[in-house]
């Protein structure tokens, strides 16, 4: 069996976030689950990406095809990470841009490389079993293979899998670019309409043969208004063939025993004293007090609604006045950037380092004790996974992902914590709850342990995965 991801991003090659981890992660985790399944990822060409690997791609074939009216093409290239083949579509004049997302014509951008993933298909080079997309910026690639496609004889028996990573993102625009811009047929408008407008994600959801989410509790939500983003009623109608699959994380990536990254490596037996050791380093770098003994709170966040930000702003000065040290780091909404600024110079307890940066997020994850994710919706969510590798207890709100992943203390495998209603009062609760256990280094130690002893690994995920290409290939 072989299967193709198409995804707008991929890592290490672009990544804005959990898209591009998961296409980095999953399709070598599938690989490495069966030996019977051939795993192959495309993706487009940014300028970032060419700038620093262009010696790594190898060039595998041109294109010439239209987008609708328009004559065009994309240059192919390619390289080999581990078991996995990643395919590059290039065409300067969609991709050479500054940023992976936000610009005019993003609607275009990614109809034109959803075309390209079907044409390179077609050149003979890949024969997938499985089109596997992923988000509304490839979901045109399920779409275009189900209408404009849909009597190509070598393409008929192609199955389709599209994943939904955030369904607040749905790629609306105005029906008038269907035919013109799409090149898709006015007689596959009902496909696309949605409350006025040209749906893609609710295309790729009514067209795919498959339909998963990242985390099972997640796929629940979906059916209720308040988490569907007005999509609701679709989920509801394809609930037979939709399903939720948790992320996992990467342990190579993310593991306190890798020296590299940190000042001091550590593991299960060895935490107490590595985390120490983390913390006043950190303490150093950050211009906090030096206090090997004070409980070190982390959020690493995109600053932006959604991510509990505005909760933890109510509370901050209540928060900041218990014997504690806070960090957040992360950029987003300005105005939440000049809150986070401003509180930082009323307390000297509390650093907000308003920036994008991996590095200094794991030197964030192995100094801290306590992480805050009190997110009013995430569909999975991977900090808190990564916050557990490393022995940094978290604290979520009890939605999509984090409740599949976050036992709350005094459950059965409780590996941290985690409150019910979204409420500014009952996350400064919850975190006064973990001060007081962290008080106890005794039940402290073994929570702390639970968390690193969680398992987020992609093997269980991928079983899960080939289980539905399976199912839909009879393979």
């Amino acid at each position: 069996m072989k299967v193709l991801y198409v995804g707008s991003e991929a890592s290490p090659y672009s990544s804005s976030g959990g898209l591009g981890d998961v296409m980095g992660a999953l399709p070598e985790a599938v690989s490495n689950a069966s030996s019977e399944i051939t795993t192959e990822v495309i993706t487009p060409l940014y300028n970032s990406v060419k700038e620093k690997f262009s010696n790594e791609l190898t060039k595998v074939c041109d294109l010439t095809f239209k987008l609708s009216w328009r004559s065009t093409g994309a240059t192919i290239y390619s390289v080999e990470k581990g078991r996995v083949t990643y395919y590059f579509v290039e065409n300067r004049y969609y991709f050479d841009r500054e940023w992976l997302y936000g610009e005019w014509d993003d609607g275009e951008r990614f109809a034109f490389f959803s075309k390209a993933v079907i044409e390179f298909i077609l050149s003979g080079v890949i024969t997938p079993d499985i089109i596997h997309a992923n988000d509304w910026q490839s979901a045109l690639s399920i779409v275009y293979l189900k209408t404009v496609y849909k009597d190509v004889e070598v393409l008929k028996g192609i199955k389709s899998v599209f994943s939904i990573h955030n369904i607040e993102y749905q790629g609306k625009y105005d029906p008038a670019i269907l035919e013109d811009v799409f090149g898709i047929s006015k007689e596959f408008f009902s496909i696309f309409e949605y409350n006025g407008c040209i749906n893609l994600l609710k295309a790729a959801l009514i067209t795919a043969d498959y339909v998963l989410t990242v985390s099972p509790n997640y796929s629940a939500e979906l059916e209720y208004d308040y988490f569907s983003f007005g999509l609701s009623p679709i989920i509801r109608d394809i609930k037979s063939k939709f399903n939720g699959i948790l992320n996992g994380i990467d342990y190579s990536c993310f593991s306190p025993k890798n020296t590299e990254d940190l000042v001091c490596a550590y593991d299960k037996r060895s935490v107490k004293n590595g985390k120490k050791k983390n913390k006043v380093a950190l303490q150093e770098e950050l211009g906090l007090s030096i206090d090997e003994e004070i409980p070190l709170i982390a959020m690493i966040t995109r600053l932006t609604d959604g991510k509990g930000i505005d909760l933890l702003i109510h509370i901050l000065d209540e928060l900041l006045t218990n014997d504690l040290q806070l960090v957040i780091l992360g950029t987003g909404d300005k105005r939440y950037e000049e809150k986070l600024e401003e509180a930082a110079e009323r307390h000297k307890n509390f650093k907000a380092v308003i920036a994008f940066d991996r590095a200094l997020s794991k030197r964030i994850y192995s100094a801290a004790d306590i992480f805050l994710m009190p997110s009013k919706s995430e569909p999975c969510g991977l900090a808190q996974m990564i916050a557990c590798a490393y022995g940094t207890v978290p604290i979520v709100h009890a939605v999509g992902g984090l409740k599949d992943t976050i036992k709350p203390y005094g459950c059965e495998g409780y590996n941290g914590f985690s409150f019910v209603n979204y409420n500014a009062h009952e996350l400064l609760f919850t975190v006064k709850s973990a001060l007081n256990l962290y008080k106890d280094t005794r039940e402290w130690s073994i929570i702390r342990k639970n968390a690193m002893s969680s398992d987020f690994s992609w093997r269980k995920s991928a079983k899960e995965y080939i289980a539905i290409y399976r199912k839909i290939t009879n393979l």
